[in-house]
């Protein structure tokens, strides 16, 4: 991969920096050609160089107009792939009953690394909902036990849905996928899409309680409330599963958290920050690493099948712009997006 004055050499002969820029839409970012497996390995990466404090990453800053609504401006930049832009997200849970339209949106500025000028406007859904989940199982690539055969998704939206889609890459073992969501129809139309791709069974869970009882590894992928209200009871929870968190503690106790094993995250300055927004208002448990420290061989993983392990991650900028630098890159190869005046 081209980096530094080569790599901006390089991005001159596809488009003239300072003079025009890229712009890329939804469509247009999910037609460029990326594998499952780059996926993974670049946002395996990204959370590697945070830990080691080679990115340069500011936590998520947040404004919150509406009740349990949210926007996240996550700037970041990697010096060893030359990348630097921020994405601009916001979610509002009520959207689809309001206006008929999905709660999530993102768009993403993408800057020239040694100039600081915009190279490329473009969407950050994509990018969003392609990631999630590889920081998810990226955490139980170490930290679920190896030989697991049931996994339980929470929420069947987007992110659910990618977590389900890719979830036997890594699971290698797996048999059944229990899903559950509130909106019966989202989980319905989770396996009538995605059972045609998986070699797993999906199964239509009855409840949280069953999902949680039938499944050694879990996770999550809702709606992040200004107040936690648990669903998932401590009683339900067991030794030797892994919990894969991508909403906070949203919908787990927090004596169930205050008694795990081994506690990650993906960042301690950003949970401590949501923690200063009430976030988690019996303050986090004792952090046993930030999930890049296990990844990089710093930290251990999972150490015993009875270990409870908790990974709560609720993404970071630098996982954006790993991803972002190779779509850009894909987009100039392949004439992709538009080009505007600058």
């Amino acid at each position: 991969m081209l980096n530094g004055k080569e790599y901006r050499d390089w991005i001159n002969t596809k488009l003239r920096i300072g003079e025009e820029l890229l712009y890329l839409s939804e469509a247009e970012c999910r037609a460029l050609p990326l594998s499952d497996q780059e996926i993974f390995n670049l946002t395996e990466r990204a959370l590697v160089l945070y830990s080691q404090n080679k990115t340069d990453m500011p936590a998520k800053i947040a404004l919150h107009p509406i009740r349990d609504t949210f926007y996240h401006a996550m700037p970041a930049s990697i010096e060893e792939v030359s990348s630097a832009g921020i994405k601009w997200g916001s979610c509002y849970p009520e959207n689809r009953q309001q206006f008929g339209i999905r709660q999530a949106n993102a768009l993403i500025i993408y800057n020239d690394y040694l100039s600081g000028v915009p190279l490329a406007v473009m969407d950050g859904l994509y990018i969003t909902e392609i990631r999630t989940p590889c920081v998810s199982f990226a955490s139980a690539k170490y930290m679920a036990k190896p030989h697991t055969k049931t996994f339980g998704m929470i929420g069947c939206g987007i992110q659910g849905r990618e977590h389900v889609r890719i979830a036997h890459h890594t699971l290698t073992q797996l048999e059944m996928i229990y899903v559950y969501d509130t909106y019966e129809e989202a989980a319905d139309a989770l396996i009538k899409d995605l059972q045609p791709y998986t070699p797993c069974k999906i199964i239509k869970a009855r409840s949280i309680e069953e999902l949680v009882k039938c499944s050694e590894v879990i996770a999550t992928a809702t709606i992040i409330p200004e107040t936690p209200n648990p669903q998932i009871k401590d009683a339900w929870v067991t030794k030797g599963q892994t919990l894969l968190l991508s909403d906070c503690h949203s919908l787990v106790e927090d004596k169930t958290v205050k008694r795990a094993d081994k506690y990650t995250l993906d960042s301690v300055a950003q949970h401590e920050l949501l923690a200063g927004y009430d976030y988690y208002p019996h303050g986090l448990p004792k952090v046993y690493a930030q999930i890049g420290e296990v990844c990089g061989g710093q930290k251990a993983g999972r150490e015993s099948d009875d270990e409870l392990i908790i990974c709560n991650n609720v993404g970071m900028a630098v996982e954006d712009m790993m991803l972002l630098r190779v779509l850009f890159d894909r987009a100039l190869e392949t004439n992709a997006g538009r080009k505007l005046p600058l």
